[in-house]
Order: structure tokens, then C-alpha cells, then sequence
């Protein structure tokens, strides 16, 4: 893995890599926190590890941002325990694409208004929205749910307006991680479309928490 000194750099845009100490960032009203940092291992026999990035918004609502694989239901319980959480307090879960090791513990959330790609719903009432269209969906003045596909046709981001570290963007498997430019062409359905999403992104956000990485910072020149 790169050191936190490590600089990627693209059309004038820096990636700083932040350390596994640089998972909190508090804001008002809402703050973000990394409860896992995701991973991609490939294995000597061809196959590969891996497992998406957990994240939780806190503030006026409670918001978790991929839920895992199934494989991480007690890790997931035990993290929101510790922060007071118990599953029906979270308001809103949002599952960035429909791949399972980002939506598989959707199951524990049966209260929570269900944002899982370009779908919208409470229990089995689905909401309309515009995603499908280019746009945001609000879940709050300061936290919006934007589309951002490539990796997937239907694959959204979270963004957080107002932390310390400005805006930060919850970004799936936009960016698999911030040294990936040798990789994320290999995972994608539509690299024309995320090449496009990805742009916006890193224009827009000063820190992004990819899907099987660290949190890494955005430097504009």
C-alpha cells in the first residue's frame, strides 16, 4: 500500500492517501466515519478476497453507507453498538451498487428508507426519483444522493457538505481505491460513463472513501 506521503496525480488533480488513524470526519451537522475500510486481495490461485467499504453519516438523520457482505453482520452490529446504534435507529441506508459484498446485510434494516442504486423505498413502497436522470436524490440539506455510474449502470454516491474536511464524498466502487488507475478499467461495465463520473468527482470533493480503500484526499491545483 502507498505511504500517506504518496501522491497520485491526474488532470491537475492530486490523491493523497490518508492512514488508517484518518477514518473520522467530523462536521456540523452531520459527521462521517469509516467503520470499515474495504479490501481487494488478488490470491495466487486466480481468485480474488474482497469486501466494500462500510460507512456511517451521523447528524439530524443516521445514515450507513454499504452494509458489507454478508460475512460482516456481526462486525456491523458490534460497530454500531459501540457508537449507541442499534439497527432501528439507523434512518437511512444506502447501497451504493448491488454487488453483495456492499449490500448484504440490507436485512438487519427493515425500518430504514432503502436506497439501493436507482431505487428508493420504505419497506415495499418504492419512492420516484430522478437519479436515473442525472439527478440528486436529497436526504438532507447538507447530504445528497448522487448518481455516479460506470462501475455498474445504477451506481450512486453519498455526498457530505460541511465536515472538517469539507465535502466528502461515500463513493462506492466509483474509485476502487485511490491508487487505482491500473484496475478500476478491469471492474467496470461502462469505463466511458465512470471515466465521466469520475471527473465529477474528483472535481467536486475534497476527500473521497472509495470502496476497497482508505479515504484519500483531493488536491486541486
Amino acid at each position: 500500500m502507498m505511504g500517506t506521503d504518496s501522491k497520485v496525480v491526474s488532470d491537475q488533480v492530486q490523491r493523497v492517501p490518508l492512514s488508517e488513524s484518518q477514518l473520522d470526519f467530523p462536521g456540523h451537522p452531520f459527521s462521517v466515519s469509516v467503520l470499515k475500510a474495504g479490501y481487494c486481495l488478488p490470491q495466487t490461485n486466480g481468485t480474488f478476497r474482497a469486501d466494500g467499504t462500510i460507512t456511517l453519516i451521523t447528524g439530524p438523520k443516521t445514515i450507513l453507507v454499504d452494509t458489507g457482505g454478508p460475512w460482516d453482520r456481526d462486525f456491523l452490529l458490534m460497530s454500531l453498538k459501540e457508537r449507541g446504534l442499534e439497527p432501528e435507529d439507523v434512518n437511512v441506508v444506502v447501497g451504493t451498487h448491488g454487488h453483495s459484498d456492499h449490500i448484504g446485510n440490507l436485512a438487519l434494516f427493515q425500518a430504514a428508507l432503502m436506497i439501493v442504486g436507482y431505487d428508493v423505498s420504505e419497506g415495499d413502497r418504492y419512492r420516484p426519483n430522478e437519479l436515473a436522470d442525472g439527478h440528486g436524490y436529497v436526504i438532507d440539506e447538507q447530504v445528497c444522493v448522487v448518481p455516479s455510474p460506470g462501475h455498474t449502470g445504477q451506481d450512486v454516491s453519498v455526498q457530505v457538505k460541511g465536515t472538517s474536511a469539507g465535502t466528502v464524498l461515500v463513493a462506492g466502487d466509483l474509485f476502487e481505491c485511490c491508487s487505482d488507475e491500473d484496475s478500476w478499467r478491469d471492474l467496470s461495465m461502462n469505463t466511458a460513463v465512470q471515466e465521466v463520473s469520475r471527473r465529477e468527482a474528483l472535481h467536486t470533493a475534497d476527500v473521497i472513501i472509495p470502496g476497497h480503500g482508505l479515504p484519500f484526499r483531493v488536491l486541486r491545483n
